[in-house]
């Protein structure tokens, strides 16, 4: 029986009792330590293929595991869904359409198709933040916090950070100076 699992349930019968579990259990022998809401340390994403989605998608509807009634719920609540940030702005939180491309909760990227999830040990109702434009609106946070909200550490923020700024200003450099100074409204029309 592994550690954890004694930790979890230390009478199990049949078995002879374990000395001084409470020791173990609650020593720095354990490499996870518990974070303040109880889970043990930062569970990397999980990413799945648009592939392996189809394939139990279609493994669900031969099996008849898909039911119609649940399909029917997901079409009037895809019905509900906010179409512009005023419409979910003061919506309930947390937000619960995670197809939004700004719910922090799965990532879809639009070569592959493929869905990452940032929190594979938390359901949406257990996240502090889920829509990346409430964050925004609040104004400046530190990397910490980003990493907190992303699912991330510190220092892949930071790159993330760089990549984006190098991008910008690729961009700004690209870009024709004219409109920046000259004649503003003596165009011909």
């Amino acid at each position: 029986m592994s550690e954890a699992k004694r930790c979890e349930d230390p009478g199990t019968p049949g078995e002879p009792e374990q000395p001084n579990l409470g020791e173990v259990c609650g020593s720095a022998e354990v490499d996870d330590p518990v974070g303040p809401d109880g889970t043990r340390g930062r569970r990397r994403s999980k990413t799945m293929s648009r592939k392996e989605i189809a394939r139990e998608l279609r493994r669900q509807r031969a099996t008849g595991v898909i039911d119609p009634e649940l399909e029917e719920v997901i079409r009037e609540v895809e019905a509900a869904r906010p179409r512009t940030r005023a419409d979910c702005a003061s919506g309930p939180r947390p937000c619960m359409f995670i197809s939004c491309k700004h719910h922090l909760y799965l990532d879809v990227n639009p070569t592959t198709g493929s869905i990452k999830l940032n929190f594979p040990d938390k359901e949406i109702w257990e996240m502090d933040e889920t829509c990346a434009l409430d964050v925004a609106d609040r104004g400046g946070i530190t990397l910490e916090e980003v990493g907190a909200i992303m699912n991330l550490t510190r220092e892949r923020i930071r790159q993330v950070e760089t990549r984006g700024l190098l991008k910008l200003r690729a961009i700004a450099e690209d870009e024709p100076r004219s409109h920046l100074g000259g004649d503003l409204g003596h165009g011909d029309f």
